[in-house]
């Protein structure tokens, strides 16, 4: 008998919730001219607007340019991303591998629409380490992301004003 009862317990709760399920997805708007909107951005254009991926040696190069300290920051500008809050983002960044005596080498770069992961071995403190850099399309360049750039420094034990 308890059986029977649960059983009617149990459909009568279904058909509450469907019920309930329905009336959430109706609508009050009787107009039958709807039309659906369309989006005219197509990614064929998007992909129009990014530069060339680079070869691990191109990317490579343009990150040790990044990490020289000898090169001055208005030639770097290009490189890294984050530089209108910090223009001398690049340098003190190129300072902190210097200090701490960091060397990067890119080993293989892989797209992902706007941005680029490039594997590289890192030295730090001695010790060698796989690590990515990644990298993102701005004004038609490849430049170093700002995340990153920021983390290197934090690690490093140097600060930015582009990081806060």
């Amino acid at each position: 008998m308890k059986l029977r009862k649960t059983g009617r317990i149990a459909i009568a709760g279904l058909a509450v919730a469907a019920a309930l399920s329905m009336t959430a997805c109706g609508s009050d708007d009787k107009s039958s001219d709807a039309k659906p909107t369309r989006t005219t951005t197509s990614a064929k254009a998007a992909a129009a607007n990014l530069p060339p991926v680079p070869t691990p040696a191109q990317i490579n190069a343009d990150l040790q340019k990044a990490l020289d300290p000898s090169i001055p920051a208005s030639e770097k500008l290009e490189l890294v991303q984050g530089v209108e809050a910090d223009p001398d983002l690049p340098n003190r960044l190129a300072e902190a591998y210097k200090s701490t005596d960091a060397k990067v080498e890119i080993t293989e770069v892989t797209a992902f629409g706007d941005t680029i992961n490039a594997k590289a071995k890192l030295i730090f403190n001695g010790q060698e380490n796989m690590a990515d850099v990644p990298f993102v399309a701005e004004n038609g360049k490849w430049k170093v992301q700002k995340a990153w750039a920021c983390q290197m420094l934090t690690t490093m034990g140097q600060q930015s004003v582009a990081c806060s």
